[in-house]
C-alpha cells in the first residue's frame, strides 16, 4: 500500500520556484491542446513576468504534493479591471470586495488540484470570481461543478472574450459529487 500524498499550498518564491512553475505551464499548455483548446495561452503566456505581478499583489500560489510542485495558481483581491463591465448578464454580487483566481495549471499526473485550490481560495474568501475561455470546456466542468454561476461574458485588456463566472456562499461545504 502507498503512503497518502503530503499535498500543502504555499505562496510561490521567486527565482526558486521559476522552472518548475515553467514546466507546470507547459504542461497545462498540453492538456489544454489534447483536450482540443487551441486557442488559449500563447505567445508565451502566461510567463515568470506574469508569476512576479501575482507575487506583487500578494497573490501567486504553488501546489506541492509531497514537496513536489504540481500546480500554479493566482488568488488576487478585488477590484479585477477587466470584470468592471460584463455582458449578456451581470454579476450574483457587484457590491461585495472578492477575489478572483486566475491561472490555475496543473501536471497531467496530479489530481484533485482544483479541489484542493478551491478548499484553500473558499477558506480565505467567500465571494469569488473567474473567468475562462470559450474553449476550456475542462475548466468550465470544474467551475460548475464547484457551484459557480454562469455570469455572462467579460473581455480581457487584449479584447480577447471570456467567459465569467461567480460563487457568493457564506459558509464553504464541498461540493457534492
Amino acid at each position: 500500500m502507498t503512503e497518502p500524498t503530503m499535498r500543502k499550498i504555499r505562496k510561490a518564491s521567486l527565482p526558486d520556484d521559476a522552472e518548475k512553475i515553467c514546466e507546470v505551464f507547459a504542461a497545462a499548455k498540453r492538456i489544454m491542446r489534447d483536450a482540443g483548446n487551441m486557442n488559449q495561452w500563447h505567445d508565451g503566456y502566461p510567463s515568470i513576468d506574469v508569476v512576479e505581478s501575482d507575487l506583487a499583489a500578494d497573490g501567486a500560489f504553488v501546489v506541492e504534493d509531497s514537496g513536489r510542485i504540481v500546480a500554479y495558481f493566482a488568488f488576487l483581491p478585488s477590484p479585477e479591471p477587466t470584470y468592471s463591465a460584463i455582458f449578456d448578464g451581470e454579476w450574483v454580487d457587484d457590491v461585495l470586495p472578492y477575489h478572483v483566481i486566475h491561472r490555475i495549471a496543473s501536471v497531467p499526473d496530479a489530481h484533485g488540484i482544483f479541489d484542493s485550490v478551491m478548499n484553500f481560495c473558499f477558506n480565505t474568501e467567500q465571494n469569488i470570481r473567474m473567468d475562462t475561455h470559450r474553449d476550456n470546456y475542462i475548466m468550465q466542468h470544474l467551475i460548475e461543478r464547484y457551484g459557480f454561476d454562469y455570469c455572462g461574458i467579460i473581455y480581457l485588456k487584449n479584447g480577447d472574450e471570456r467567459l465569467a463566472y461567480q460563487r457568493v456562499i457564506s459558509t464553504f461545504l464541498p461540493p457534492s459529487i
